[in-house]
Protein backbone atom coordinates (compact mmCIF):
# COMPACT_ATOMS: atom_id res chain seq x y z
CA UNK A 1 0.00 0.00 0.00
CA UNK A 2 1.06 3.59 -0.62
CA UNK A 3 1.73 6.45 1.12
CA UNK A 4 -1.77 7.39 2.67
CA UNK A 5 -2.01 10.70 4.02
CA UNK A 6 -3.53 11.85 7.30
CA UNK A 7 -5.28 15.11 8.84
CA UNK A 8 -1.95 14.99 11.25
CA UNK A 9 0.28 15.20 8.06
CA UNK A 10 -1.56 18.09 7.05
CA UNK A 11 -1.58 19.83 10.24
CA UNK A 12 2.21 19.10 11.17
CA UNK A 13 4.40 22.31 12.97
CA UNK A 14 7.65 22.10 14.32
CA UNK A 15 9.54 18.62 13.88
CA UNK A 16 7.01 17.04 12.44
CA UNK A 17 6.79 19.10 9.99
CA UNK A 18 10.54 19.39 9.17
CA UNK A 19 10.46 15.49 9.27
CA UNK A 20 7.58 15.36 6.51
CA UNK A 21 8.60 18.30 3.95
CA UNK A 22 12.28 16.53 4.61
CA UNK A 23 11.24 12.90 3.41
CA UNK A 24 9.07 14.74 0.62
CA UNK A 25 12.49 15.95 -0.67
CA UNK A 26 14.36 13.05 -0.48
CA UNK A 27 11.17 11.34 -2.99
CA UNK A 28 12.10 14.05 -5.02
CA UNK A 29 15.25 14.04 -5.77
CA UNK A 30 15.48 9.73 -5.71
CA UNK A 31 13.19 10.15 -8.65
CA UNK A 32 14.61 13.27 -9.89
CA UNK A 33 18.09 13.95 -9.12
CA UNK A 34 17.57 16.96 -7.81
CA UNK A 35 16.97 18.64 -11.17
CA UNK A 36 14.11 21.12 -11.62
CA UNK A 37 11.96 21.59 -14.22
CA UNK A 38 12.14 25.28 -15.66
CA UNK A 39 9.15 26.48 -17.74
CA UNK A 40 7.76 29.83 -19.27
CA UNK A 41 4.41 30.76 -18.87
CA UNK A 42 2.78 33.56 -21.34
CA UNK A 43 -0.38 34.54 -19.97
CA UNK A 44 -2.26 35.68 -23.94
CA UNK A 45 -5.81 36.64 -23.20
CA UNK A 46 -7.51 37.94 -19.67
CA UNK A 47 -11.04 37.51 -21.21
CA UNK A 48 -12.93 34.99 -19.21
CA UNK A 49 -16.42 33.74 -19.26
CA UNK A 50 -16.44 32.49 -15.97
CA UNK A 51 -17.59 34.00 -12.59
CA UNK A 52 -14.99 32.60 -9.93
CA UNK A 53 -15.30 34.02 -6.52
CA UNK A 54 -11.75 33.53 -6.23
CA UNK A 55 -10.52 35.32 -9.15
CA UNK A 56 -9.68 38.74 -10.21
CA UNK A 57 -10.42 38.30 -13.76
CA UNK A 58 -13.71 37.17 -13.10
CA UNK A 59 -16.53 37.93 -15.63
CA UNK A 60 -18.02 40.43 -13.41
CA UNK A 61 -14.93 42.50 -12.79
CA UNK A 62 -15.49 45.40 -15.21
CA UNK A 63 -12.34 47.23 -13.82
CA UNK A 64 -10.12 45.37 -15.83
CA UNK A 65 -8.95 46.32 -19.74
CA UNK A 66 -9.43 42.70 -21.57
CA UNK A 67 -7.01 42.11 -23.93
CA UNK A 68 -5.80 39.44 -26.06
CA UNK A 69 -2.07 39.19 -27.18
CA UNK A 70 -0.80 39.16 -30.85
CA UNK A 71 0.47 35.88 -31.82
CA UNK A 72 3.82 37.84 -33.30
CA UNK A 73 4.83 39.34 -30.38
CA UNK A 74 4.34 35.97 -28.14
CA UNK A 75 6.55 34.12 -31.10
CA UNK A 76 9.22 36.36 -31.52
CA UNK A 77 9.96 36.48 -27.51
CA UNK A 78 9.67 32.93 -27.19
CA UNK A 79 11.63 31.80 -29.83
CA UNK A 80 14.14 34.55 -29.73
CA UNK A 81 14.14 35.84 -26.29
CA UNK A 82 13.38 33.02 -23.50
CA UNK A 83 15.65 32.53 -21.21
CA UNK A 84 18.50 29.67 -21.77
CA UNK A 85 17.36 27.45 -18.57
CA UNK A 86 13.41 27.11 -20.13
CA UNK A 87 12.42 23.60 -21.91
CA UNK A 88 9.22 24.17 -21.48
CA UNK A 89 6.26 27.06 -22.50
CA UNK A 90 2.83 26.95 -20.55
CA UNK A 91 0.15 29.04 -22.39
CA UNK A 92 -2.11 30.07 -20.19
CA UNK A 93 -5.63 32.04 -20.43
CA UNK A 94 -8.74 32.76 -19.15
CA UNK A 95 -11.61 30.83 -20.13
CA UNK A 96 -11.67 32.03 -23.42
CA UNK A 97 -12.86 29.66 -26.40
CA UNK A 98 -11.77 32.78 -28.64
CA UNK A 99 -8.61 32.89 -27.51
CA UNK A 100 -7.68 29.48 -27.91
CA UNK A 101 -8.47 28.79 -31.40
CA UNK A 102 -6.54 32.66 -32.68
CA UNK A 103 -4.28 33.24 -30.48
CA UNK A 104 -2.89 29.83 -28.96
CA UNK A 105 -3.43 27.43 -31.93
CA UNK A 106 -1.20 29.79 -34.51
CA UNK A 107 1.13 29.85 -31.14
CA UNK A 108 1.52 26.29 -30.93
CA UNK A 109 2.04 25.63 -34.41
CA UNK A 110 5.04 28.27 -34.59
CA UNK A 111 6.52 27.35 -31.67
CA UNK A 112 6.23 23.27 -32.40
CA UNK A 113 7.90 24.38 -36.33
CA UNK A 114 10.94 26.95 -34.54
CA UNK A 115 11.66 24.99 -31.10
CA UNK A 116 12.01 21.65 -29.50
CA UNK A 117 10.20 23.01 -26.29
CA UNK A 118 7.96 21.03 -24.48
CA UNK A 119 4.65 22.60 -25.06
CA UNK A 120 1.52 22.63 -21.96
CA UNK A 121 -1.62 24.65 -22.48
CA UNK A 122 -3.87 26.04 -19.18
CA UNK A 123 -7.29 27.29 -21.20
CA UNK A 124 -10.15 25.55 -18.92
CA UNK A 125 -12.60 23.39 -20.15
CA UNK A 126 -13.55 23.41 -24.08
CA UNK A 127 -14.90 21.21 -26.10
CA UNK A 128 -13.80 17.86 -27.76
CA UNK A 129 -12.99 19.88 -31.31
CA UNK A 130 -10.48 22.05 -29.64
CA UNK A 131 -9.17 19.94 -27.61
CA UNK A 132 -7.91 17.73 -30.49
CA UNK A 133 -6.28 21.05 -32.81
CA UNK A 134 -4.42 21.87 -29.38
CA UNK A 135 -3.28 18.74 -29.54
CA UNK A 136 -2.82 18.12 -32.97
CA UNK A 137 -1.02 21.66 -33.28
CA UNK A 138 1.50 20.16 -30.97
CA UNK A 139 0.73 20.96 -27.12
CA UNK A 140 0.93 17.65 -24.74
CA UNK A 141 0.26 18.41 -21.49
CA UNK A 142 -3.00 19.75 -20.43
CA UNK A 143 -3.42 21.88 -17.16
CA UNK A 144 -6.85 21.89 -15.15
CA UNK A 145 -7.23 22.78 -11.90
CA UNK A 146 -10.46 21.31 -9.84
CA UNK A 147 -9.92 23.54 -6.79
CA UNK A 148 -11.79 21.22 -4.41
CA UNK A 149 -13.14 18.01 -3.94
CA UNK A 150 -16.21 19.28 -2.14
CA UNK A 151 -18.89 19.45 -4.86
CA UNK A 152 -21.08 22.11 -2.76
CA UNK A 153 -17.67 24.48 -2.34
CA UNK A 154 -16.99 24.21 -6.08
CA UNK A 155 -20.56 25.50 -6.77
CA UNK A 156 -21.00 27.99 -3.71
CA UNK A 157 -17.21 29.37 -4.98
CA UNK A 158 -19.22 30.19 -8.50
CA UNK A 159 -16.13 27.55 -9.80
CA UNK A 160 -16.26 26.68 -13.74
CA UNK A 161 -19.71 24.29 -14.58
CA UNK A 162 -19.71 21.61 -11.60
CA UNK A 163 -17.26 19.38 -10.17
CA UNK A 164 -18.48 16.19 -11.84
CA UNK A 165 -18.37 17.95 -15.37
CA UNK A 166 -15.05 19.38 -14.63
CA UNK A 167 -13.64 15.97 -13.68
CA UNK A 168 -14.56 14.17 -16.64
CA UNK A 169 -13.28 16.53 -18.61
CA UNK A 170 -9.74 15.39 -16.68
CA UNK A 171 -10.63 11.92 -17.57
CA UNK A 172 -11.31 12.66 -21.01
CA UNK A 173 -7.99 14.63 -21.68
CA UNK A 174 -6.74 11.83 -20.44
CA UNK A 175 -8.22 8.90 -22.03
CA UNK A 176 -7.03 10.95 -24.94
CA UNK A 177 -3.52 10.79 -24.95
CA UNK A 178 -3.03 14.49 -23.00
CA UNK A 179 -0.67 14.00 -20.21
CA UNK A 180 -2.58 15.60 -17.24
CA UNK A 181 -1.82 18.13 -14.38
CA UNK A 182 -4.46 19.54 -11.63
CA UNK A 183 -4.50 21.51 -8.73
CA UNK A 184 -6.01 22.82 -5.60
CA UNK A 185 -6.69 25.74 -3.31
CA UNK A 186 -5.15 25.48 0.38
CA UNK A 187 -7.41 27.14 3.13
CA UNK A 188 -10.68 28.49 1.18
CA UNK A 189 -12.68 30.28 3.81
CA UNK A 190 -14.60 26.89 5.68
CA UNK A 191 -12.46 24.42 4.51
CA UNK A 192 -10.65 22.90 7.27
CA UNK A 193 -8.22 19.80 7.22
CA UNK A 194 -10.47 17.25 6.34
CA UNK A 195 -11.99 18.48 2.94
CA UNK A 196 -7.83 19.50 2.20
CA UNK A 197 -7.13 15.84 2.44
CA UNK A 198 -10.15 14.78 0.54
CA UNK A 199 -8.20 17.14 -1.83
CA UNK A 200 -5.26 14.95 -1.67
CA UNK A 201 -7.01 12.24 -1.84
CA UNK A 202 -8.97 13.06 -5.40
CA UNK A 203 -6.08 14.33 -7.30
CA UNK A 204 -4.59 10.86 -6.13
CA UNK A 205 -7.26 9.00 -7.94
CA UNK A 206 -7.40 10.86 -11.06
CA UNK A 207 -5.05 10.05 -13.94
CA UNK A 208 -2.89 12.45 -13.52
CA UNK A 209 0.95 13.71 -14.32
CA UNK A 210 1.37 16.82 -11.68
CA UNK A 211 -1.24 18.55 -9.38
CA UNK A 212 -0.37 21.84 -7.59
CA UNK A 213 -1.61 23.35 -4.38
CA UNK A 214 -2.22 27.10 -4.16
CA UNK A 215 -2.67 29.07 -0.92
CA UNK A 216 -5.49 30.35 -0.54
CA UNK A 217 -5.15 34.70 -1.79
CA UNK A 218 -7.61 37.20 -1.47
CA UNK A 219 -8.07 38.74 -4.48
CA UNK A 220 -8.87 41.92 -5.46
CA UNK A 221 -12.56 42.78 -6.88
CA UNK A 222 -14.29 39.55 -5.65
CA UNK A 223 -16.42 38.67 -3.33
CA UNK A 224 -13.60 37.25 -1.30
CA UNK A 225 -11.57 40.15 -1.04
CA UNK A 226 -12.10 40.35 2.91
CA UNK A 227 -11.37 36.79 3.20
CA UNK A 228 -8.42 35.68 5.26
CA UNK A 229 -5.41 34.07 3.54
CA UNK A 230 -4.95 30.38 3.67
CA UNK A 231 -2.36 29.21 5.43
CA UNK A 232 1.11 28.48 3.96
CA UNK A 233 1.96 25.91 6.26
CA UNK A 234 -0.88 23.85 5.33
CA UNK A 235 -0.02 24.34 2.09
CA UNK A 236 3.31 23.22 2.12
CA UNK A 237 2.72 20.40 4.07
CA UNK A 238 -0.41 19.48 0.94
CA UNK A 239 2.21 19.78 -1.49
CA UNK A 240 5.05 17.03 0.61
CA UNK A 241 2.21 14.50 1.12
CA UNK A 242 1.53 14.79 -2.92
CA UNK A 243 4.88 14.18 -3.12
CA UNK A 244 5.17 10.80 -1.44
CA UNK A 245 1.46 9.92 -2.95
CA UNK A 246 2.92 10.34 -6.52
CA UNK A 247 6.97 10.37 -6.19
CA UNK A 248 6.91 11.14 -9.77
CA UNK A 249 4.75 13.69 -10.37
CA UNK A 250 5.22 17.31 -11.13
CA UNK A 251 4.61 19.76 -8.22
CA UNK A 252 4.94 23.38 -8.93
CA UNK A 253 6.06 25.98 -6.71
CA UNK A 254 4.08 28.67 -7.22
CA UNK A 255 4.53 32.21 -7.33
CA UNK A 256 1.74 32.52 -4.62
CA UNK A 257 3.29 31.15 -2.13
CA UNK A 258 5.63 34.12 -1.77
CA UNK A 259 2.86 36.32 -1.56
CA UNK A 260 1.33 34.25 1.27
CA UNK A 261 5.57 34.45 2.88
CA UNK A 262 7.47 37.05 1.83
CA UNK A 263 11.28 35.45 0.26
CA UNK A 264 10.66 32.18 1.72
CA UNK A 265 7.87 30.56 0.32
CA UNK A 266 9.03 29.94 -2.76
CA UNK A 267 12.00 28.24 -1.28
CA UNK A 268 9.95 26.53 1.02
CA UNK A 269 8.30 24.93 -2.08
CA UNK A 270 11.50 23.24 -3.00
CA UNK A 271 11.95 21.74 -0.06
CA UNK A 272 8.77 20.42 0.34
CA UNK A 273 9.10 18.22 -2.67
CA UNK A 274 8.47 20.51 -5.70
CA UNK A 275 10.26 19.98 -9.15
CA UNK A 276 8.94 22.43 -11.20
CA UNK A 277 9.42 26.23 -11.71
CA UNK A 278 7.94 28.90 -13.73
CA UNK A 279 9.43 31.58 -14.81
CA UNK A 280 6.60 34.45 -16.24
CA UNK A 281 7.37 35.46 -19.76
CA UNK A 282 4.16 37.55 -20.13
CA UNK A 283 4.61 41.35 -21.22
CA UNK A 284 4.46 43.80 -18.80
CA UNK A 285 1.46 45.59 -20.88
CA UNK A 286 -0.96 42.21 -20.31
CA UNK A 287 0.66 41.28 -16.78
CA UNK A 288 -1.15 44.13 -15.10
CA UNK A 289 -4.90 43.43 -16.15
CA UNK A 290 -4.19 39.42 -15.70
CA UNK A 291 -5.39 39.74 -12.12
CA UNK A 292 -5.77 36.16 -10.75
CA UNK A 293 -5.09 37.87 -7.10
CA UNK A 294 -3.77 41.47 -7.01
CA UNK A 295 -2.87 44.08 -9.39
CA UNK A 296 1.11 44.31 -8.14
CA UNK A 297 1.74 41.26 -8.55
CA UNK A 298 5.02 38.92 -7.90
CA UNK A 299 6.58 37.79 -10.71
CA UNK A 300 8.78 35.04 -10.93
CA UNK A 301 11.81 36.43 -13.37
CA UNK A 302 14.28 34.58 -14.48
CA UNK A 303 16.66 35.45 -11.36
CA UNK A 304 13.99 34.83 -8.90
CA UNK A 305 13.89 31.63 -10.02
CA UNK A 306 17.20 30.47 -10.74
CA UNK A 307 18.45 32.22 -7.66
CA UNK A 308 15.83 29.96 -5.59
CA UNK A 309 17.07 26.54 -7.54
CA UNK A 310 20.30 27.59 -6.72
CA UNK A 311 19.85 28.48 -2.90
CA UNK A 312 18.13 25.42 -2.44
CA UNK A 313 21.10 23.26 -4.06
CA UNK A 314 19.39 22.37 -6.88
CA UNK A 315 20.02 22.55 -10.70
CA UNK A 316 17.56 23.41 -13.77
CA UNK A 317 16.77 20.05 -15.97
CA UNK A 318 18.14 19.60 -19.22
CA UNK A 319 15.36 17.41 -20.20
CA UNK A 320 11.53 19.46 -20.82
CA UNK A 321 8.64 17.98 -18.58
CA UNK A 322 7.27 16.85 -22.00
CA UNK A 323 9.86 14.12 -22.47
CA UNK A 324 10.13 13.39 -19.08
CA UNK A 325 6.57 12.76 -19.39
CA UNK A 326 7.38 10.52 -22.79
CA UNK A 327 9.99 8.19 -21.70
CA UNK A 328 8.94 7.66 -17.81
CA UNK A 329 6.36 5.58 -16.44
CA UNK A 330 4.76 7.03 -12.63
CA UNK A 331 7.25 6.43 -10.04
CA UNK A 332 6.03 3.43 -7.33
CA UNK A 333 3.80 5.25 -4.14
CA UNK A 334 6.42 5.42 -1.42
CA UNK A 335 5.19 2.63 1.48
CA UNK A 336 5.29 3.42 5.02
CA UNK A 337 6.42 5.85 7.34
CA UNK A 338 10.07 6.36 8.38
Amino acid sequence: MGFQPTIEDLLARGSAQEALHEWASAAAFQQFGGKVFVRGVVEVSNFCRENCAYCGMRRDNRSLERARARHDEIAELLIHRRPPAITDINIQTGEDPAAARKVVLPLLRTLRRETNLGLSVCLGTLDAEIYAELQAAGATVYIMKFETADAADYERWQAPGKLAERLRHLRRLAAVGWRVSSGFIAGMPGQGAEKLLANCELAASLPLDGCSVSPFIPGEATPLATAPAGDVETTLNCMAVLRLMRPGWLIPAVSALNLAQADTGYRRGLRAGANVVTINLTPENLQRDYLLYKRERFIMDEARVLAAIADEGLEPSAQSMADYLEQNAAAPAITGKT
